[in-house]
């Protein structure tokens, strides 16, 4: 029985192949098929036990805190270990749920690598808006006020935002996509704070991604596509593309 049998049609068109590479995943190799994603969601456990702690706030801070103030090397270097330091004031585990399933998924269908890559350009591209939003000015278009620059900038949520959508892309659910992004400018409008900003800052970065990927996908299957339309020979395409690297 396929995995995706018991799935409304609906949810087939969408989901099925993404299921089909997780469930498949799963079945084979169970969480030998996440451990890059394991690492992380005990990354982000222990550092909330950390500064949580009388001695533990201040070396996290040095380590994994970015302000849109602080120097900009400084916050380069910070920035990869920001990712897993969850914000104080909202609960952790959700920020380790969104980790497990959104990493986990990702790990499975695009590889350790370009899921870390993707994390990471996404973490990047809120944590350099969020500089140039501060000094453009509340005045100017996509600009922050400067008390934004004194924010602590940390967790993983601009990191999850950003391999969702990606996925989404990789194995055409463009519904759960658009949702996704259709809730972020949500919040925004709603509760516009430097984080949700953030967040439209990764997806917008994401989907330039998306769209270099698609590009290089098209211009690597010109020259199968040359022979079939020749005759020299023909090749069979799947619904979700071999994304694992």
């Amino acid at each position: 029985m396929r995995p995706t049998a018991a799935l409304p049609e609906a949810a087939r068109r969408e989901w099925g192949p993404l299921f089909s590479t997780v469930h498949g995943g799963l079945t084979r190799s169970r969480l030998r098929a996440v451990p890059m994603t394991l690492a992380a969601v005990g990354l982000t456990a222990l550092l909330h036990v950390v500064q949580n702690q009388p001695w533990g706030l201040r070396p996290v801070r040095v380590l994994g805190s970015v302000r849109a103030e602080d120097p900009l090397w400084t916050a380069l270097l910070r920035t990869p270990l920001s990712l897993f330091v969850p914000a104080l004031d909202l609960p952790v585990w959700g920020a380790l749920a969104q980790v497990l399933v959104v990493f986990g998924a990702a790990e499975i269908c695009l590889g350790r690598r370009r899921t870390l890559l993707i994390a990471y350009v996404a973490t990047l591209a809120g944590t350099l808006y969020a500089r140039t939003g501060v000094a453009v000015g509340p005045d100017g278009l996509f600009g922050l006020p400067a008390s934004d620059a004194h924010v602590v900038d940390t967790g993983p949520s601009a990191a999850v935002v950003g391999v969702a959508v990606y996925v989404c892309h990789a194995y055409r659910a463009w519904r759960t996509g658009a949702v996704v992004i259709a809730v972020m400018v949500i919040e925004v409008i709603f509760k516009n704070n430097l984080a949700g900003k953030e967040h439209l800052a990764a997806i917008a970065a994401v989907l330039i991604l998306c769209g270099l990927t698609a590009w290089h996908d098209r211009r690597r299957n010109l020259p199968a596509r040359s022979d079939q339309d020749l005759g020299v020979g023909s090749r069979s395409r799947s619904g979700a593309p071999p994304m694992r690297s």
